[in-house]
């Protein structure tokens, strides 16, 4: 009998949770190779990003929602070692980049998601990479890094980037699920375009793409005719990237002369395999993240590795 009423409560304490409505997320998403490897440092090495998203009011009658999404974020880049002191054995540049953001996510009743931002912000010293790959370091017990005396030299960010989303088909029973997914940006730090497919898998029936933390679409108010569901799912999302420019590699048009630069290889293979897990304010994620070499000349020629943790809290 116990187990019975054990069971009832769960099962009505997680239906109420299903029911509320959140409008507004504050999320804290952090890159790091460390999530990999204990011993990994290298390459895309760390990057960290805050947002707060909110639904705003749908004025287009074929739009489903529409949610602004602010953020700050930083990425870093180091060589091979991050405590390589000779100059040359830099085989990529130490960089980093800084940058505030304003997105705006159009969620369509035909199920598809255009997604359009721009992105303010400073690479070089001014981004202060050294001083966040320290304070890493510090916590870690790691040395402290050397050679960002060598980074790439401040220069202006601004970029401009968008996502198009759009539903391909799901199995019967809508565990198991297809996007076509492509983006691109353009702008003095980040000139890229790719392509690719987002699968993903679940135990229990998927939530559709415009109520999904798959693509950040779970803000709901009584304007919107969806609830927060609980949500848990696996997905495996592999991309190909064509690369024009990158001054975090080739430094900046906008301030030549960097003590290191690097030739871009033009095409990526990106990889991502995850977890995400959602229940009542709170939404969790891991991501295992892959991609081929992004520059010739490295001394690891295997492709970049690192993880991310996705961690946010939901408002009314």
């Amino acid at each position: 009998m116990k187990y019975i009423l054990c069971y009832c409560c769960f099962f009505i304490v997680f239906n109420s949770i299903a029911q509320q409505k959140f409008s507004k997320e504050v999320s804290l998403v952090t890159d790091n190779d460390l999530y990999t490897s204990a011993n990994r440092d290298r390459y895309y090495t760390s990057g960290i990003f805050l947002s707060y998203k909110h639904l705003t009011k749908v004025k287009n009658k074929n739009l489903e929602k529409r949610i602004f999404d602010w953020q700050i974020g930083q990425q870093m880049y180091t060589p091979n070692k991050p405590i390589v002191q000779n100059i040359s054995q830099h085989d990529r540049p130490f960089a980093a980049y800084l940058y505030g953001s304003f997105g705006i996510k159009r969620v369509y009743k035909k199920n598809k998601i255009l997604n359009t931002s721009i992105q303010i912000g400073v690479i070089g010293p001014n981004a202060k990479g050294y001083e966040v790959q320290n304070f890493i370091h510090d916590i870690y017990g790691y040395r402290e890094v050397t050679g960002w005396k060598h980074q790439i030299k401040n220069a202006f960010g601004l970029n401009f980037g968008t996502e198009y989303i759009r539903f391909l088909g799901k199995d019967e029973s809508n565990v198991l699920d297809a996007y076509w997914i492509s983006s691109g940006n353009l702008g003095t730090v980040h000139t890229d375009f790719s392509s690719g497919f987002n699968f993903r898998f679940s135990f229990t029936p998927l939530q559709n793409l415009k109520n999904s933390i798959a693509f950040n679409t779970n803000l709901n108010d009584k304007s919107t005719k969806y609830n927060n569901e609980i949500e848990s799912f696996f997905y495996f999302k592999p991309t190909l990237r064509y690369t024009l420019y990158d001054a975090t590699l080739q430094g900046s048009f906008l301030n030549t002369g960097s003590d290191v630069t690097k030739e871009l290889v033009p095409f990526v293979f990106d990889m991502e395999l995850g977890f995400k897990f959602s229940a009542n304010r709170f939404n969790f994620g891991y991501v295992f993240n892959y991609n081929t070499s992004k520059s010739k000349n490295l001394r690891y020629t295997y492709g970049n590795k690192y993880g991310t943790i996705i961690l946010s809290y939901f408002i009314h």
